[in-house]
């Protein structure tokens, strides 16, 4: 299988009807693919949702002719020209020309556009307004606190969601499909769970583990993404509670050697497991929750990862063992 990014660019829907997921979103882009026409629009939602794939299958659909599509869109990662320059220059020098005859407007479309600095938005948004007859913009982020006020209210927000499981192995089914793998029930149930919701991680997963076999179980998902299974993490949890601390402790250090953990890994993916634990109380989890809290805190700030996870581990020991 080829590189995530090769793959994703291959396949990627050439029409907003070709999208999949986000159904009130795509609703709505359909609405202005068929008018030719839109405001300035903002995209933010987590990463792997489909807020790239979103914009270039919209300006397709508005530039319908190949050469009008190049000759009229600007697409740049907001990331790598993130200065006041890039903006002033690259930016305004494509807005002020006009667009191809018979082409209702330019499009300029910005990713990660939460990486602008302060002054970069400030002489953007001074172009949205000076240019909107002519052009049009697309910005898309993953945290929409982090555009000025100036920007959101020029533009109409689209949020998206991250994609349901059934929609993650409706496309995992796919590419494995198109790819040639035997990818058993197990193994794609483990992509979705170690996808959260990222359609991006879960085709990674599989090409990682592609790239060893082209069987995929589950056991070589988990292996491949450094994710523990949930039921190790909850055997960890019935240590804690019924064995005591040593047992736990080893318990935890075998995953940790097993899967190639680190320390914040650990702590993310015990609070994940704590939802399907029926075998704790409302009382444990929540207890639980703020134990990994003040853990995870730490090892950001910079406590020795071993001492921090022996550490919640024996609080996890002691709330568990006086419940």
């Amino acid at each position: 299988m080829t590189s995530t990014e090769m793959w994703v660019e291959r396949h990627r829907p050439r029409s907003v009807s070709e999208m999949k997921g986000q159904a009130t979103i795509v609703d709505r882009l359909k609405a202005y693919a068929s008018q030719r026409d839109f405001p300035h629009l903002l995209f933010a939602g987590p990463p792997g949702t489909g807020k790239t794939t979103a914009a270039l299958a919209l300006a397709r659909d508005v530039f319908d002719d190949k050469g009008i599509y190049s000759r009229n869109l600007l697409e740049m990662n907001a990331s790598d020209e993130r200065g006041l320059k890039a903006v002033r220059e690259k930016v305004k020098e494509f807005a002020r020309m006009a667009p191809d005859q018979n082409v209702p407007f330019k499009l300029i479309f910005l990713d990660e556009a939460d990486a602008l600095t302060a002054d970069a938005q400030g002489a953007l948004r001074r172009i949205m307004e000076q240019y909107a007859g002519t052009c049009r913009f697309i910005l898309s982020c993953n945290y929409s606190s982090k555009i000025i006020e100036p920007i959101q209210s020029r533009c109409a927000v689209f949020r998206f969601r991250p994609l349901a499981e059934d929609q993650i192995l409706e496309m995992i089914l796919e590419v494995s499909e198109r790819e040639g793998l035997d990818l058993s029930d197990e193994g794609a149930t483990a992509v979705v769970h170690v996808a959260l919701g990222d359609l991006r991680r879960a085709i990674t997963a599989l090409q990682v583990a592609a790239s060893l076999s082209s069987s995929i179980t589950r056991d070589l998902v988990y292996e491949t993404t450094a994710t523990a299974p949930p039921e190790d993490l909850h055997s960890f949890l019935i240590s804690c509670k019924e064995e005591g601390f040593q047992p736990a402790r080893q318990k935890l250090n075998d995953i940790i050697d097993r899967f190639g953990l680190a320390g914040t890994d650990v702590v993310n993916q015990l609070h994940r497991s704590l939802g399907d634990a029926s075998f704790l109380t409302e009382r444990d989890k929540l207890a639980l929750t703020e134990a990994m809290a003040e853990a995870d805190f730490r090892l950001v700030e910079g406590g020795g990862e071993a001492l921090q996870l022996d550490a919640l581990t024996a609080r996890a020991c002691t709330l568990l063992s006086d419940s």
